[in-house]
C-alpha cells in the first residue's frame, strides 16, 4: 500500500483512500496490541505463543504480514516470542532471523501466558483447547482472526479475546 501511496504522489495525485485504509490498518495493530496488552497488563517477559506468520493461510508469503509486524513490535516490549506457521517459516526467518521458531504448534504454545491466533490455518482452527491448555502457563488466547469457536474453548476455562468480538 505504502508502494501505491508513494507513486501516486510521484505522479502528483493524492490518494486519500489508500491513506485511509493505511490508517485503518494501523489502528487495528494498536487495538490488537491493547488487547494483548489488557489479557497480560504487562508485556516485558512474558512468553507468548504465536500461532500464524503467512499472510493469508495455505501460502509460505510473509511479505507485509501483520503478524510479522506484531511480533517487531512485541520483542520491542520485551515479550519472548515462540512462532509457528506449517509453510511460512522458512521466509519469515530471512525477514526476521531473530524470532524463536518452533517445529510444531504445540511447541510454540508451551509455557506461554498468552497464545496469539494469527493465521487461518485449518491445524490451527482445530486445536482441542483442552490439549492446548496442558501446554500452556496460563489459558489465555487472542484471535487475531475470528475462526476460533470462541465457546467452545471458553467452555474449556480459556480467557477468550478477538478483535470485534466482546
Amino acid at each position: 500500500m505504502s508502494a501505491f501511496i508513494k507513486i501516486s504522489e510521484q505522479l502528483g495525485y493524492d490518494f486519500r483512500l489508500l491513506k485511509e485504509v493505511q490508517r485503518i490498518n494501523a489502528e487495528q495493530m494498536d487495538r490488537f496490541i491493547k488487547k494483548i496488552q489488557e489479557t497480560l497488563w504487562v508485556l516485558k517477559d512474558k512468553k507468548i505463543g504465536v500461532l500464524g506468520l503467512a499472510f493469508k493461510q495455505n501460502t509460505d508469503d510473509v511479505r507485509l504480514s501483520p503478524a510479522i509486524d506484531l511480533c517487531q513490535r512485541l520483542l520491542k516490549e520485551g515479550a519472548i516470542l515462540r512462532v509457528h506457521d506449517p509453510k511460512a517459516m522458512d521466509n519469515a526467518r530471512k525477514l526476521f532471523p531473530t524470532l524463536t521458531y518452533a517445529e510444531t504448534a504445540m511447541d510454540a504454545v508451551r509455557d506461554a501466558h498468552v497464545v496469539l491466533h494469527l493465521t487461518e490455518w485449518e491445524e490451527f482452527r482445530t486445536m482441542d483447547p483442552d490439549v492446548v491448555a496442558a501446554a500452556v502457563a496460563e489459558r489465555r488466547i487472542v484471535d487475531g482472526r475470528n475462526a476460533l469457536d470462541p465457546v467452545r474453548w471458553r467452555a474449556a476455562g480459556w480467557t477468550y479475546r478477538a478483535l470485534g468480538r466482546p
